[in-house]
């Protein structure tokens, strides 16, 4: 949740741009002054957390795009956005991590150890 200073802000000099689909709200500067570029930030819906920004709110957010890529078409290829996962149930634990039973597959023939 956004603190109070970030809510008063918003109330006062925000201009809502949009939403994402877990209920982000993306906000502009309603009046910015002629001598720098327009603010932009994020009120998060649940917890205060980077990673959960999709890229193309992310783009706009950091100035990369003038507006929202939310109009993007998204290749087929191309998985749906995921947060930072670590710390999780979801995490990747590459073969042989402890907390998959410290055991992996004896490496191939083609490795050699290096020995100093």
């Amino acid at each position: 949740m956004a603190g109070f200073g970030t809510l008063l802000f918003t109330l006062a000099k925000g201009q809502l741009v949009g939403q994402d689909p877990e209920g982000n709200r993306y906000y502009v500067e309603r009046h910015p002054p002629k001598t720098r570029r327009e603010k932009r930030w994020v009120v998060f819906k649940g917890a205060v957390e980077a990673s959960i920004i999709p890229p193309e709110w992310h783009a706009w957010l950091h100035y990369t795009s003038q507006a929202p890529l939310t109009g993007a078409v998204r290749k087929s290829w191309q998985l749906p956005h995921l947060p930072n996962l670590t710390g999780t149930k979801q995490a990747y634990l590459p073969p042989g991590h402890d907390l998959k039973g410290g055991k992996r597959t004896k490496a191939t023939g083609d490795y050699q150890a290096w020995v100093p």
